[in-house]
C-alpha cells in the first residue's frame, strides 16, 4: 500500500496537471457518483490535499473527491485524451485541455461537501500528519507518553493512522529497526532518551522517503549501492523486503514475522529484544 510520502508525491504530480485548471471531462467508474461528473465539469481545480494516505481533490464549486490508494491504486498522469498502457481498471479520471489525471485500481473514492470532510469517517480519526510542518517531536513525545498511546504494542501502533497519519508497513519496519526495538515493545516501556529517538525518526524517516522517492536505507550508502550496480529497490531499504539477507549493521540474517497481521522484518540482534 502506498504510505505517506509516495501519496503526497502523487498529490504533487497530480496538481502539476490539474491544479487552477478548468475540468474539461470528469469520469467515475462507479454508478453511485456518475450523478457528479457534470456538476464538477467546468469547476476549477483548486487545490491537492494530502491526508496521510488518502488525497482530497478540491473544486471551485465546494465539491471535493476523496480518494484512498489502498493496496493497488495508482495514479496517473499524461496528455489530454491518452491513457497508459496498463492492465488496470480507470476508475476516476480528471481532465482538462491540456492534462488528464487518471486513478486506476483504487475504489475508496467519494465526492464530499467542504463542510463534510471533517466527519468523513478516514479523516475524523487521523492524527498528525507525518508530513506537515506543524507536527514536530515535542508533539510526538506526547502522543508515545499519553494514556491513550503508551501501552500499545508498537509493531501495532506505528500503523495506527489515529496516532500518526501517513505511516505504513515499510517505514513501520524500518523506524523500529533503526531504534533497535521490538516490534512488541511498548512506548511507556522506553526511557526519555529512547523516546526521544523514536519520535525524532517517525519523522524523520517518512521524510526522507518522500524527499528521496523512498529510500529509507542510510542514504549515502544506497547511492553508492546504485552506483555499484544495485537496483533502487534493492538499495532502498534497510530491512524490509531483506529476508535472509545479511543486517548492514551486524551481518545477523534478516527474519520475516507476522505483526499485525502484517509481514514485518527485523534483524535479531540489532533488534535484540525481538523474542
Amino acid at each position: 500500500m502506498p504510505e505517506g510520502p509516495e501519496i503526497r508525491r502523487a498529490a504533487e504530480q497530480v496538481a502539476t496537471a490539474i491544479k487552477g485548471k478548468k475540468v474539461e471531462q470528469l469520469f467515475f467508474a462507479f454508478d453511485h457518483l456518475r450523478h457528479f461528473e457534470q456538476l464538477l465539469t467546468g469547476s476549477i481545480v483548486c487545490t491537492v490535499d494530502t491526508f496521510g494516505k488518502a488525497m482530497l481533490t478540491r473544486f471551485s464549486n465546494g465539491l471535493n473527491i476523496y480518494t484512498h490508494n489502498q493496496l493497488y491504486g495508482r495514479w496517473y498522469c499524461c496528455k489530454a485524451g491518452e491513457r497508459p498502457c496498463i492492465k488496470r481498471q480507470l476508475r476516476l479520471a480528471i481532465e482538462n485541455s491540456d492534462h488528464a489525471a487518471l486513478l486506476y485500481s483504487a475504489s475508496d473514492i467519494s465526492v464530499l461537501r467542504d463542510d463534510e470532510i471533517g466527519a468523513h469517517p478516514f479523516i475524523n480519526k487521523l492524527g498528525p500528519d507525518i508530513l506537515a510542518p506543524e507536527t514536530d517531536v515535542p508533539m510526538i513525545i506526547d502522543r508515545l507518553q499519553g494514556k491513550r498511546f503508551c501501552g500499545r504494542r508498537l509493531g501495532n501502533l506505528l500503523t495506527d493512522q489515529s496516532f500518526v497519519a501517513g505511516l505504513g508497513n515499510y517505514l513501520r519496519c524500518e523506524i523500529l529497526f533503526i531504534n533497535g526495538l521490538s516490534p512488541a515493545r511498548q512506548p511507556g516501556q522506553l526511557d526519555s532518551r529512547q523516546t526521544e529517538r523514536l519520535a525524532a525518526s517517525i519523522l524523520a524517516l517518512p521524510r526522507q522517503s518522500y524527499e528521496t522517492g523512498g529510500i529509507t536505507n542510510d542514504f549515502r550508502h544506497a547511492k553508492q549501492m546504485i552506483q555499484d550496480g544495485a537496483t533502487f529497490e534493492e538499495a532502498r531499504f534497510r530491512v524490509f523486503r531483506r529476508k535472509n539477507k545479511p543486517c548492514y549493521c551486524c551481518g545477523t540474517t534478516i527474519v520475516r514475522t507476522i505483526q499485525g497481521g502484517q509481514p514485518t522484518y527485523l534483524c535479531p540482534n540489532c533488534q535484540h529484544d525481538s523474542h
